[in-house]
């Protein structure tokens, strides 16, 4: 077991407390409001970006009895891994549209009825009292959080859907789990003196869809987890997770080393960062390129956050940045330990296959 860190977050009971009497459970949610649920309920529908990801992880999946669009659709590019576990989402009834464009009438008419509604970003798509109102379904809303800045949101939200469901042993795992990976990256990267550190840069990271190469995110996870020298660290800071860098600053900063999220590719023809890169002699330029330190990596913003994915990608980033301190680790295996944990089966192989194997590779822009 790797040692926790001395930043391990403090268990925060503050957030959404919960009580319980006579097999319900009162809660307060993310907005506020006390929400009465029935005590360990097996009929559940999972609303908004990310939260149907949160219920596997907590090996609750087979209480879902309905899905929203974003699950029923094939997709073009298999991107998350929890829907890739999981077939059988694509079967089951719709109950509105992604992002949590919830249709209480269709809520209303499924059969057998959900007796809990967890909801994400709970003020998209109809409020949650008017959902209830419609539907008689007790709405709890959640904030979806992240791995770095917002890992407390998360793991409220772990605690407060785990005692809900009855899954508190695995919720506490979930997190430990987190942590534990966290501060073994941490443990491996935090003492390299500065000039050992490489520059580098992310391209092509999604954001409501596929972007190309000139699409980034100055906090980048896995940048921050290993502690890289991301040359777009201080753009747009605490203003958005996603920004577009011009192509002269790329130029003038010119990284060592370039990611990119391979993702790009859903941008469609012509958009995407592989072919800009193949075709546009402003970017072959650039030193990654000319030099063959251009690689990708697992798609990280598929219907939100894909916690296992980017996690994966810290440890790829940081062979990529300090081989000699990953030289034990193969990313590939430690994407799948990661995948069987969080969504039950180890899918690295699927996702890679549906990137034509560039995944945790050396890209060559002209495909040779």
């Amino acid at each position: 077991m790797f040692l926790m860190m001395r930043w391990f977050l403090p268990v925060l009971f503050l957030f959404f407390p919960v009580s319980s009497f006579g097999g319900e459970l009162t809660v307060t949610d993310s907005l506020g409001r006390s929400v009465t649920v029935p005590a360990e309920p097996q009929r559940i529908i999972a609303s908004g970006s990310g939260t149907l990801r949160l219920v596997t992880y907590l090996q609750a999946q087979d209480r879902i009895v309905a899905v929203d669009s974003a699950e029923s659709r094939v997709s073009f590019i298999p991107a998350r891994p929890y829907s890739i576990a999981n077939p059988r989402f694509r079967d089951l009834p719709v109950f509105g549209e992604f992002r949590g464009l919830d249709n209480p009438e269709l809520i209303a008419g499924l059969f057998p009825s959900p007796q809990v509604i967890f909801k994400v970003s709970p003020l998209s798509g109809p409020h949650p009292d008017q959902l209830t109102a419609k539907t008689g379904i007790p709405v709890v809303g959640l904030e979806y959080g992240d791995l770095t800045g917002k890992r407390e949101d998360l793991y409220a939200t772990l605690r407060m859907m785990g005692k809900i469901l009855g899954k508190n042993r695995r919720a506490e795992e979930v997190i430990t789990f987190f942590e534990q990976h966290l501060g073994e990256i941490a443990r491996r990267t935090s003492d390299i003196p500065e000039e050992n550190r490489p520059s580098c840069y992310i391209g092509g990271v999604s954001f409501r869809g596929g972007h190309g190469f000139t699409s980034t995110e100055p906090g980048y996870p896995p940048f921050a987890w290993t502690g890289a020298k991301n040359i777009a660290a201080g753009l747009a800071a605490g203003k958005s997770a996603n920004v577009t860098i011009s192509k002269e600053k790329l130029l003038e900063w010119d990284p060592e080393i370039i990611f990119i999220d391979m993702n790009t590719i859903t941008a469609g023809e012509q958009a995407d960062a592989l072919h800009q890169l193949k075709t546009d002699p402003a970017l072959k330029v650039l030193s990654a390129v000319r030099k063959g330190n251009l690689y990708g990596v697992l798609p990280y913003n598929s219907y939100t956050i894909n916690y296992g994915s980017v996690l994966a990608n810290g440890y790829f980033v940081g062979k990529t940045l300090y081989p000699e301190r990953f030289s034990d680790i193969d990313p590939v295996k430690k994407a799948d330990e990661i995948y069987e944990f969080l969504v039950g089966k180890p899918v690295f192989a699927i996702i890679s296959d549906a990137f034509s194997g560039m995944v945790f590779s050396k890209i060559d822009p002209e495909g040779k």
